[in-house]
């Protein structure tokens, strides 16, 4: 095919402009493209062999090869080769009308947003050109380097490996009579969170297999070959049926190929025209044949395999990234672009094609564009404990609150690796039932349950953060020493959910047995450096960690969290039976202005403690009760939500897209911290003090972890960690004098 440069762009129609080569007249192009295969009104092609339905399968593959390397070359970055190597899978699907397309690779990002252009989606974001496509891509406001929320008809984020598969699992279980396929790389295939996380959802909902993995088989990863890519065709089957795939459908590139290429992966834009549209049939073919096995409940898996860059400025790895070198102007990237351009009268083709499947632009059309319905909860039943009398456990008095949801919310999942009997909420277990196929009432576990226990914090954190992604409630709970292996997904959904163009519940964990809790467990299961973690998420301006001190606060914490949206909010708290030191009016203005004061005892000079955790206040009250005897005034003020304590301008709060600009003023900062002294305590990081000690002006010292030891007591481990009743008095006595 020979290419001529576009000279004359004003005279083009406002979708051409930019197009920098048009190719000359396709073969055949008369009889098989100059009507689209995909009839007005209709969302689909008819029949996948129909000889202009594949035609064109292969025009839309084309163009989005050709759209993919533009775009980057516009900025001599980003990553064509992965999403060139499947380009006839993705143009497959969407000519079968199956726009609810994720992927778990983020590098696939600027093919998704030349699917998003062709589709006319892009235009809800001001792109109505090309040019304009190429001047947005990877800048602010515009097409960012990794797929992201903000972007019209783009279903999920995409960015660590090994995610997509939660996306597309959660949006299957939600919308049972809808196709959600995935593209995994080979390379991401080496994550051990995909098939097990898929191995897992299977058992736990066998009947939920509409949703449908489509392994880019090509042979590298990133910098070098894929970890799978010695694999023959008949083991990559055998290893996809070994993981409890009923179907796999393979398609070879090399099979069709009449070049004589070298090696086990190829290239099909170098075969013949012939023997392209017979590979392009296949895949359609393929692709029609999977999905229809994924949406009659067979667990099902696509497999194309073709040579990474297939189609593009490189092959292999060399293809994955542009680097400054690649050019628009260079070679090697005007003799790619030359080779996939096409007529003008193919880019019109193709583009009625894109719009018209599945029902209109992804934009309008895609699950994610709408708004989840949910029940609504009601008053939940909140249980009041007397301030001062018998000690309660918060995860269990929590636990009953997130039984009732369940019962009311037939689509709530909770989700917990560890187990949530160990960590005082196996209330949740009795009322909602482990999902297993192997029904046991000693063990509460049957198959219709609403509790999701894989032993995989990855697992656990995906499911749930995707399933709020998609618009329905759920509970991540976790042991607070072992939730750092699921936070990416969760940072990454978190991330999302603050630029998403709809409201959506927000993400919402409980992580339990913290350090002071596991003493006899030793540092294995001490990390309460996770709350480091959080204390840098709070600057986003959409994430709340929350520190209920007692049974009565927690209560009140988890339905302010039930009422909220686009936030993540990760409640922290203890196992064990502690003393009731809030009514729910305290921690209703704790959630408002940050912290509440639970103690105030006047004297010479003021001791102020800023407390966050609930085992963390017993060593304080003990140093309270002495200084009290030594004639120094003590307020102790329980952190509960930290968030609110830092001025506006300390976080991006007004970029979030369910804004919550809620921070008390210096007034009411002084009003609960300024005293003569300042003494953050806290079991965790210290670095979640920081809103505190960023705004006093008083002599001020932190308490915080150190570092984990075998212990026979949580006393005995926060001596340890220098957390006591002593040192605490001895400091105070210090800063006062």
């Amino acid at each position: 095919m020979t290419a001529t440069t576009s000279k004359a762009t004003s005279a083009l129609p406002n979708f051409y402009e930019g197009i920098q080569y048009f190719g000359e007249a396709l073969p055949e192009f008369e009889t098989y493209g100059a009507t689209p295969a995909i009839e007005s009104g209709k969302e689909a092609i008819a029949n996948p062999e129909e000889p202009a339905a594949v035609y064109q399968t292969l025009l839309a593959a084309d163009a989005l090869r050709y759209l993919t390397l533009q775009i980057t070359g516009s900025k001599a970055s980003g990553h064509p080769g992965g999403f060139a190597s499947q380009a006839e899978a993705y143009a497959a699907l969407v000519m079968l009308g199956y726009k609810n397309i994720i992927t778990e690779v983020g590098h696939h990002a600027p093919g998704f947003y030349s699917a998003m252009f062709l589709d006319r989606s892009l235009e809800d974001m001001g792109i109505y050109t090309v040019q304009q496509l190429r001047d947005r891509f990877r800048e602010k406001h515009g097409l960012l380097g990794h797929l992201s929320g903000y972007i019209p008809g783009i279903l999920a984020p995409a960015g660590p490996l090994g995610q997509g598969q939660h996306f597309a699992m959660a949006a299957a279980l939600l919308h049972k009579d809808k196709l959600f396929p995935f593209t995994v790389g080979d390379g991401g295939l080496g994550e051990p969170y995909v098939m097990s996380s898929m191995a897992h959802f299977h058992t736990a909902y066998p009947g939920v297999t509409n949703f449908l993995p489509v392994l880019v088989w090509n042979g590298y990863s990133q910098e070098h070959h894929s970890m799978v890519s010695i694999k023959t065709n008949k083991q990559m089957m055998a290893y996809w049926h070994g993981n409890g795939f009923e179907e796999v459908v393979l398609v070879d590139a090399k099979d069709f190929d009449d070049k004589d290429q070298a090696g086990d992966y190829v290239d099909s834009t170098a075969f013949s025209f012939a023997q392209r549209l017979a590979f392009t049939q296949a895949v359609l073919l393929g692709i029609d044949e999977a999905a229809r096995s994924a949406l009659s409940g067979k667990l099902t898996v696509f497999i194309i395999k073709q040579l990474k860059g297939a189609g593009v400025h490189a092959r292999g790895a060399k293809s994955h990234n542009l680097y400054p070198k690649d050019t628009l102007d260079a070679p090697h990237i005007v003799n790619a672009l030359k080779e996939r351009a096409l007529p003008l009268e193919a880019w019109q083709v193709v583009r009625t094609n894109c719009e018209r499947a599945g029902g209109g632009p992804a934009a309008k059309t895609v699950v994610t564009e709408f708004e989840y319905p949910l029940p609504d909860l009601g008053e939940l039943p909140l249980e009041e404990y007397a301030v001062g009398g018998d000690p309660k456990v918060s995860t269990t008095a929590m636990g009953r609150l997130v039984a009732k949801v369940g019962q009311i919310d037939e689509n709530f999942l909770v989700t917990n690796a560890d187990g949530n009997e160990a960590s005082g909420i196996g209330n949740i277990n009795q009322a909602l039932k482990i999902i297993h196929p192997t029904t046991d009432k000693l063990y509460n576990q049957a198959p219709g349950g609403q509790v999701y226990e894989p032993l995989s914090e990855d697992a656990c954190a995906g499911l749930a953060a995707a399933l709020s992604l998609m618009g329905a409630r759920s509970l991540w709970c976790s042991y607070e020493s072992f939730a750092i292996n699921g936070l990416p997904i969760w940072q990454t959904v978190t991330q999302a959910m603050a630029e998403l163009r709809r409201p959506t519940p927000s993400t919402i964990t409980l992580f339990t047995a913290g350090a002071l809790e596991q003493g006899r467990n030793g540092w294995t299961h001490q990390r309460p450096e996770i709350e480091a973690y959080f204390a840098a998420m709070m600057r986003n301006g959409n994430v709340f960690p929350l520190f209920p001190p007692d049974a009565n606060s927690i209560q009140v914490c988890y339905d302010w969290a039930l009422t909220t949206k686009n936030k993540g909010i990760v409640i922290t708290a203890s196992k064990s039976p502690l003393p009731i030191r809030t009514t729910f009016n305290m921690t209703r203005h704790g959630l408002q202005d940050g912290a509440v004061v639970l103690q105030e005892v006047a004297g010479d000079k003021q001791v102020v403690f800023a407390v966050i955790g609930d085992m963390t206040l017993i060593p304080v009250f003990e140093a309270a009760a002495f200084l009290e005897t030594e004639g120094i005034g003590v307020k102790i003020v329980s952190v509960i939500n930290p968030r609110r304590l830092y001025r506006p301008h300390d976080t991006s709060w007004d970029t979030c897209a369910e804004l919550d600009g809620g921070f008390i003023d210096d007034q009411k900062f002084a009003e609960l911290f300024a005293g003569d002294a300042l003494i953050g305590v806290t079991g965790g990081a210290a670095a979640m003090l920081e809103p505190v000690m960023l705004r006093s002006t008083s002599k001020r010292d932190t308490f915080a972890w150190r570092r984990g030891e075998t212990t026979a007591s949580a006393g005995e481990l926060m001596a340890f960690n220098g957390l006591t009743a002593e040192a605490l008095t001895k400091r105070a006595i210090e800063l006062v004098h």
